[in-house]
Order: C-alpha cells, then structure tokens, then sequence
C-alpha cells in the first residue's frame, strides 16, 4: 500500500500527466519517477532514488526552491509544460501537509523577469480557424496587452510571423490545410505549439467566456461583437491563462481588436530579407534596423519600438502625426537630453503592474514604480510647448497620484529582505506593527548583551551566544571550561569542541524574540498585500501612463537617430510616386567606415520611369539598393 506522500503525489500527478511535476518538500521541489529522469537528464542534475514505503523505490531529482527560477528557465526553454505543486498548509509534524499545483508554466505563460526579454513582447497567441475568415487572439501576461482580429485566412500566416509568439495554441485534432506552414519559415523558430479542447471554440461559449471575464454584457466597447471567430480565439487565450495561473490571474483589464489593414503585411521572406530584427548579410544579432534605431531608456519603449519597426503603417494621418512628435523632439538638443534623463529613471511600469496584481512583486519593484511615476510631473512639464504635436500623447500621462502616495506612505524607500522580517513597511505606518518590532529589537539586544554579562559572571572568556533554526538561541562553552559552567545552565546540544546551553531567562527572552517575530511577519505581510491589492486596483490608470511613456520613448529613439546619422523627414502624400535622393541604407552605413556608403537616387512612378535596370558586378551594392 503506497504512503499518504506518495498517494497526494499521485492524485496530483494523475490531474497534470501532460506537465512535469515539480512537488515542493520542504526546501525542495522533487521530481519523481519519468519526471526525474526528464529532470535529471535536461537539468544536468543527480538523478537518485526515493523509498516511499512499503517496499516501493521510485526515481528522485530534486532542486532547490531558492534556485526555481534558474532551473525552471531550462525546463520551459527544452519545452517542459512545467506544473509546481506548493505546499498549502504548515506542517505541524503530525498530519500530511497539504498540497496543489499554483501555477502550469509553459513558454506564454512565463512571468519570471529572468526568462523574458524587457525589450520584446512574450505573446501567447491563439488562432480559431475558419473558413474564408479566421481568428487571432493574443495576450502578453507581463504586460496585460490584449488584441484580437478576424482576418483572411490565408493571412493568418504572416500575422503569426508579425507576432513571433513563444506559444501558440491550436485545436486538438487533425492539422488545418490553410494554415499548413504557418510556423515553418516564419521566423518564430522558437514558438511551441499548444493543441487545446476544440469545445473551447464553440462561438456561443466563447462569447460568453469574454463577457464574463470583464463583467459586461456586450462586446461593442472592445470592437468585436459579431466577430465569432476572433471571439473564440479571445475566450482560447482567457481559457489558457486561467487553467495556468490558478492561484492569481494575470491583470487583463481590457481588449483591443485591431485590423491588418492598417498597417503593411510583410511576408516572413521579406522580414528576413530587410534585416528588421536580426543582421544576416551584414553579421551577426544586432546589426539590424531595430539596433540601429532603438536608443529608447525604458523595456517599455524598446518593446513599442520593436512593435513599429514590425508593423509600417499605412494611414498618412497617423505617420504625418508621428512624424510631428518627432520632429518637435528633433528640434532641441537641450530638450531632447532632458526627456531622456528623465526616461532613463523609469522603470518597467507595464511588467511592474502585473507582478503586483499577481501577488509575485517584490518591495523594490513597488518603489520602481512609485519612482518612475513620480517623474511625470517633470515630463508634462518639460512638453508643455508641444502643444498639438504631443497634446495627444500628453493626455495620457497620469501621475497616478493616489498609487504613489499610498505607496510613499507604507514602504520604505529601500526595503531589505523579505517581507515579514521588519524593513519593508515604514515606522509609523502601523502603531501595532512599530510596538512589535520594539519589542523583538529589545529582546534581541537584551540576548547581544547577554554575551558580555554570562562571561564576567562565569568567567569564561570565550563564551559566546549564537543562534540556529533547530535549537533556537543557545551559550556555548569550549571543552577548555566545561568545568566552570554553572548550575543553572541546561545542555542544548554537544559538539566536538564544545557544548551548547539555555538558561531560564535566556529561554523567556527567545520566547519574546520568536512570539514577536511571528507577529511581525502576520502584521508586515497583511499590510504589504493590502499596498499590492490598492496599487493593482489602479492598474488602468498605470497602464495607460506606461502606454504613453512608452510611446515618448519610441518617439525620442527616432528623433535621437535622426539626429546622430543625419536623416530628413519624408514628404507624404497620396501620389503614386517613390522619389528618394541621396538615399542610405541605414543598417549597411553604420557597419561600413566612415564615408565609405555611396548615396543613391531613386525616381519611380506609374506614369514613367516604371522600370529600374540595375547592372553591375558582384558586391556592388545592388542588393542593398533593392532594399
């Protein structure tokens, strides 16, 4: 008959046989059975063996819990679906502790900032096929950005490619013709696909799904009723998310449903071909169009850019009001240099945000946030002489005084350590909280000065008082002068040199420390996570400042290349033609010595000039004049 242990393990392994199974015991995760061999072998980690009663060995690899991000980070990146099972009671020595899965992760679903990249988006998409039209949904956790389309089919291809998701999510069942190679040379090499529960599609349970995840009973105010298939995907996505991230939704506060048409669909080829993300011809990662225009100071602004460069858009209006900002930002290198330094003091609001809504931020990330927004004052400040240039831009930027101050109020201004131990929450905040934490201070300093005290009364010069998590505060005494120990102190614990002891009053005043410690922790814990819940509570605000610095940001990254490599704002219009002169290619000049890059004229038109013959030798430049 198998132990209780292995009995929970196995009711829980039995509900996640898809995902390895990381079972936290005490200050492990275990592995057991083919989950520890697949452990061992892509952790590199010992692989061993476990009784787990009645007669019954089974494989073992276990891994630190302090170390969970590191090796979790090898799982998902060698396509492990990982699911940890954390302990959900305190072990009292007599009953089993209790256990369940808090989290499945998987490569969309990550939220640990060591495995993402603060300058690209972390996109879960899910496509719900149909017949001429199809749907697309996608999602970024980190950041609670949330969009949906019903587009062609056919070109459902290329939005995947546009996306580049690290996870996509397909129905269960036999492959779809029309998306036949939708991954395959569509430059998202790294992308896992998903299959899931076909039934999750079903339109009427789908459109039900997303109205009740945001507590409406339409669809107009996100753009997509009537839209069934990009609905299905939406519900897809909300379906994924919530059966991954059981113990804390991630903060998804809104859609937005969008249209290709927007902006210009570029084919994976083409992608590959202009060099937008990654150089070929021209090196290795970095020399790329993106490296050459992103000198953005925030993860937010990198993201936003990386999104423009991906994405051109079509619409005159839209490019001639970018184009305005940047040219408002060109004007002034006084101005320019100071919205950066300003930028360059904010942190990762979007991912911030989250991590306080899911209950996984530490203090630092709260202070990071307070900071960052405590600068926007300063920029509404510096472009108010925009005027309608940014007057677009500038009404986005909230200082979310109400976030700030709450946190201002409660959190030290360098919080150290863990939350529970005293140093995150300020003196004075809570009188309850101030008294118990005097209370441990004294008793704490009463033991320190024990030491001086018990060595003039004993007169042992070498006793001195120490502290483990087993025995708790103890003396300890040499071999040398165990003949001096006194009467009154009681044997703890004996060493090879020496021998450690309580007495009556060292007792009591542990007690104190301990009793104290414990109600610190209650008290400091309780009042962090109310900060975090009234934080979150103004995610939309925060949110909507993040957008908007973000796009300062991106705007200034432009403004500051055009400045450092000489560009000139184009002339738009609706005519049907292209005239450049003196044109660069901007990723080839910057890896060329300097003067060595050839300027080139370009004059095509539907009327004339129809054709360009292009001749010349081998490495002439003719490919680089095409792109």
């Amino acid at each position: 008959m198998a132990s209780p242990v292995r009995k929970q393990y196995l009711e829980i392994k039995s509900r996640y046989p898809d995902a390895l199974l990381l079972y936290r015991m005490g200050d492990f995760y275990e592995t057991f059975d083919e989950d520890a061999r697949l452990a061992a072998r892509d952790l590199e980690i010992v692989l061993t063996q476990r009784d787990m009663g009645q007669g019954e060995v089974v494989p073992l690899a276990g891994i630190p819990y302090h170390a969970l991000d590191s090796y979790l980070a090898k799982l998902v990146r060698k396509g492990h679906r990982v699911a940890i099972a954390e302990q959900t009671s305190e072990p009292d020595g007599r009953t089993l502790v209790s256990r369940d899965v808090v989290r499945v992760v998987t490569p969309g679903t990550v939220i640990e900032p060591g495995m993402l990249d603060s300058g690209a988006n972390n996109y879960l998409v899910a496509v719900a096929p149909g017949g001429v039209q199809s749907g697309i949904a996608f999602v970024d956790i980190t950041t609670g950005e949330f969009g949906v389309a019903q587009l062609p089919t056919g070109a459902v291809p290329q939005e995947i490619a546009r996306l580049a998701p690290s996870e996509l999510l397909l129905a269960e069942g036999g492959e779809v013709p029309a998306f036949a190679g939708m991954t395959e040379g569509a430059g998202t090499t790294e992308t896992h696909v998903t299959r899931v529960n076909g039934a999750s599609f079903a339109p009427n349970a789908a459109r039900r799904r997303v109205l009740d995840h945001f507590g409406v009973r339409s669809l107009d105010a996100f753009g997509c009723e009537g839209l069934e298939f990009a609905t299905a995907a939406a519900a897809v996505v909300l379906d994924y998310v919530g059966s991954t991230h059981m113990a804390a939704l991630p903060l998804l506060t809104g859609l937005r449903t969008y249209s290709t048409d927007a902006f210009m669909a570029l084919d994976p080829q083409t992608r590959r071909n202009l060099e937008l993300f990654e150089g070929g011809r021209w090196g290795a990662k970095g020399q790329s169009l993106l490296s050459v225009l992103d000198n953005t100071q925030t993860p937010m602004g990198a993201r936003l850019l990386r999104r423009w460069v991906g994405q051109p858009l079509l619409d005159i209006d839209a490019l001639e009001r970018r184009l305005d900002a940047v040219a408002w930002l060109h004007a002034s290198d006084v101005r320019r240099q100071r919205i950066r330094a300003e930028l360059a003091e904010v942190s990762d609001l979007e991912r911030a945000v989250q991590r306080i809504g899911t209950g996984v931020a530490f203090p630092r990330e709260l202070v990071g946030l307070r900071r960052s927004l405590e600068r926007v004052p300063a920029l509404l400040a510096l472009l108010e002489e925009a005027g309608d240039d940014l007057a677009w831009l500038t009404s986005e930027l909230d200082p979310c005084a109400g976030a700030v101050e709450r946190i201002k109020a409660t959190i030290v201004d360098d919080p150290q350590g863990d939350v529970g131990q005293g140093r995150v929450v300020r003196e004075g905040y809570s009188e309850e909280m101030d008294e118990v934490r005097m209370a441990a201070q004294d008793a704490r300093s009463y033991i320190a000065g024990l030491e001086r005290k018990e060595r003039e009364r004993t007169g042992i010069p070498n006793l001195k008082v120490g502290y483990n998590r087993v025995f708790g505060y103890y003396l300890e005494v040499s071999n040398a002068h165990s003949a001096s120990v006194p009467d009154d102190y009681v044997r703890r614990q004996t060493l090879v040199n020496a021998e450690r002891f309580y007495t009556q009053e060292l007792k009591e005043h542990e007690n104190r420390v301990l009793s104290a410690g414990d109600r610190l922790q209650e008290l400091e814990t309780a009042i962090y996570k109310q900060v975090c819940r009234e934080v979150a509570s103004h995610a939309s605000e925060i949110l909507a400042t993040a957008a908007a610095l973000a796009t300062l940001d991106a705007l200034l990254s432009l403004a500051e290349s055009a400045v450092r490599y000489g560009y000139v704002r184009p002339v738009l219009d609706e005519s049907e033609r292209l005239v450049l002169r003196d044109a660069r290619h901007p990723v080839v000049e910057r890896f060329l010595p300097s003067g060595a890059f050839v300027p080139n004229d370009t004059d095509l038109s539907t009327d004339e000039n129809q054709l360009v013959i292009l001749t010349g030798p081998n490495m002439a430049g003719k490919s680089t004049y095409l792109r």
